[in-house]
């Protein structure tokens, strides 16, 4: 557990969410460019989109709330809410580059179906 401006925020087991090396370097690199050093990554899931459920991505400086997961890796930190953190517990967060398309995705799997775009996705609850 990390307390965080009289919040409480939990500690992660190793296994319920984690990203690349990738991932934390874009992660850094946006907080560099956007010159919010102190910035966390936000990750969350939101109802919507052709699969029925959607990621959305965020830099965020606002501090941690009740329920939030902090994962950190090489000085990259992802913000989690409880309620995300169980739709896609066990993945693992990616950035990948290539000559057609560049962008974060999450290797879910939890999900039983996604669309093209890769961001929208659906789970069998």
């Amino acid at each position: 557990m990390q307390t965080h401006e009289n919040t409480t925020i939990a500690t992660p087991p190793p296994s319920s969410f984690s990203m690349t090396d990738s991932a934390a370097a874009r992660i850094n690199r946006l907080k560099q460019e956007d010159g919010r050093a102190n910035a966390r990554f936000r990750v969350s899931v939101k109802g919507g989109g052709c699969s029925g459920f959607q990621y959305e991505y965020a830099l965020d400086n606002a501090a941690p709330s009740e329920g939030d997961t902090i994962i950190a890796h090489h000085g990259a930190e992802v913000i989690i809410d409880d309620v995300s953190l169980g739709v896609i517990k066990g993945s693992m967060l990616d950035y990948a580059e290539d000559l057609a398309s560049a962008g974060f995705e999450i290797k879910n799997p939890n999900a039983t179906a996604s669309c093209g775009c890769g961001n929208s996705f659906s789970v069998k609850l």
